[in-house]
């Protein structure tokens, strides 16, 4: 964060000080993790049903904050140090002198936090905020957009899919003075979110990647999902750019809803940046012609899926907006994009010749059918196992989005399906209606009843996908993982 002094954090979120020097600045970072706090650090206390963050208030401070953003005073130990206990947590009760510990008071630490990161941006006027959504493969391009971005300039982009309230005021505050680029993800789980997320940190270039049925359970439906998803270009500056999906009808139509100048990315001929005579060679990796108002050069992408072009392509056209306009420059860029997050088409392979396709961090139908068709170009001429957990969020499409899945998997030709979870079973119901297709299906109860299936059926040469919506099926491709690492150990 840049340097505030306790006097100017009060003033940004509305707060009172308690116990606290109104010159003392805040130097460090922003933290609701007593264990991530150094020197100079603000602590920000949330009550939590289970865990209440103003009881590690004097953690906080013993590590090094100068101050915590909570909704109550507290007093800590005086000898707080010699009261810490193995795990470095200070108790904040109990006999002996106390002392207050330095508090900037607010009614609500996570309104607060959205205000203090409207204030540190506001003084950080070189800083070009990049905001990305869509209904999958939002963590993913992200990825690819930072780092495209690192090669221009420093960069501040969330970990994994912290994309929510907490998230995005989260990573907001880990801008300074040096930053040149932002990079924020935004999820939404309803109409208005992503407009509130836009009114933390407003963006100047805007990416909506597609719309899909993921969360359609608490939207209500499709058409609700684009409204909500078409909020970030509505946010866009007239001097901003709204870098959209050309393949998607319902995102490419959302050039009528920004002010802000449009630039369309994909394979449609309509498309500025464009993808043309795609190939993907037998490990799902794809290669293409990248054309741009700069020229064409040829790409080969690192990671696999041949998803990844349009996801590329988006990156792409960011990139070009930042100043990587050299067709050359930014093909090689490209290619030398790698994966980020963990449990996205993680491909690794284990000693005894299986291959392992880790896409285990979260599903919908959108995504799953994009992992089952990189499944079926890594496995050409080789056995197919689809290892398919429950699909959440889906609402009245419950079954007829896992039936979909089951139908497109048969259809592809995936030679096993393991379906994990009662759940999950429309899945497998959706895969028996396609008459031609010839491979067999399984309903297991749990991860560990698939673990020991695969551990029965599996040889050498097969490919294994594993896919499912978030905690329900990652226990299967960490027990492959894990067998990987047994065997070479």
């Amino acid at each position: 964060m840049i340097p505030m002094t306790l006097a100017e954090v009060a003033a940004a979120v509305g707060g009172r000080l308690h116990a606290a020097d109104p010159a003392v600045r805040v130097t460090g970072g922003v933290e609701f993790d007593s264990r991530k706090i150094g020197p100079g650090g603000l602590f920000v206390a949330f009550a939590g049903e289970r865990v209440d963050g103003h009881d590690f208030a004097a953690t906080a401070i013993a590590a090094g904050a100068v101050a915590v953003l909570g909704t109550r005073p507290v007093d800590a130990h005086a000898d707080a140090d010699a009261d810490a206990d193995a795990d470095g947590a200070v108790s904040t009760s109990g006999s002996g002198a106390t002392r207050p510990v330095p508090m900037v008071l607010v009614d609500d630490p996570l309104v607060a936090m959205a205000a203090l990161a409207r204030a540190v941006l506001d003084r950080l006027p070189q800083l070009t905020v990049i905001g990305i959504t869509g209904s999958s493969g939002k963590t993913t391009t992200k990825d690819l957009i930072a780092q495209l971005a690192t090669a221009l300039g420093p960069t501040v982009a969330p970990a994994g899919s912290f994309n929510n309230e907490l998230g995005h005021p989260y990573t907001v505050l880990r801008a300074d003075p040096e930053t040149r680029f932002l990079v924020l993800e935004m999820g939404a789980r309803g109409v208005g979110h992503i407009r509130h997320l836009c009114e933390i940190a407003r963006p100047r270039i805007g990416v909506v990647i597609n719309v899909g049925v993921a969360h359609i359970g608490e939207f209500g439906s499709v058409d609700a999902i684009a409204t909500a998803k078409g909020e970030l270009v509505e946010a866009l500056p007239a001097e901003g750019v709204a870098v959209l999906n050309a393949d998607d009808p319902r995102v490419a139509a959302m050039a009528g809803r920004t002010g802000a100048r449009v630039v369309l990315a994909g394979e449609s001929a309509t498309a500025t940046v464009r993808a043309e005579q795609v190939t993907v060679d037998d490990r799902g990796r794809a290669a293409y012609q990248l054309v741009t108002p700069g020229g064409t050069a040829p790409v080969r992408l690192a990671v696999s899926g041949r998803h990844q072009v349009g996801n590329s392509l988006l990156a792409a056209a960011v990139a070009i907006e930042l100043g990587m306009t050299g067709p050359a420059e930014l093909a090689a860029a490209i290619g030398g994009l790698r994966l980020v997050s963990t449990r996205r088409m993680d491909v690794f392979d284990r000693p005894d010749g299986v291959t392992v396709i880790d896409d285990s961090y979260n599903a919908n139908p959108a995504s799953t059918a994009a992992a089952l068709r990189a499944l079926a170009d890594l496995g050409q001429g080789r056995r197919t196992f689809a290892v398919l957990g429950y699909l959440a969020e889906l609402g009245e499409y419950e079954q007829s989005g896992h039936a979909e899945v089951g139908r497109l998997a048969a259809e592809l030709g995936v030679h096993r399906l393991v379906v994990v979870g009662e759940q999950a079973a429309p899945i497998r119901q959706g895969a028996a209606t396609v008459q031609t297709w010839e491979g067999e299906s399984v309903l297991v109860t749990d991860q560990q009843a698939a673990i020991d299936l695969l551990g029965q059926e599996l040889t050498g040469g097969d490919v294994v996908l594993v896919k499912g919506s978030r905690y329900r099926t990652w226990d299967v491709a960490d027990a492959l993982r894990a067998g990987a690492r047994e065997a070479t150990a």
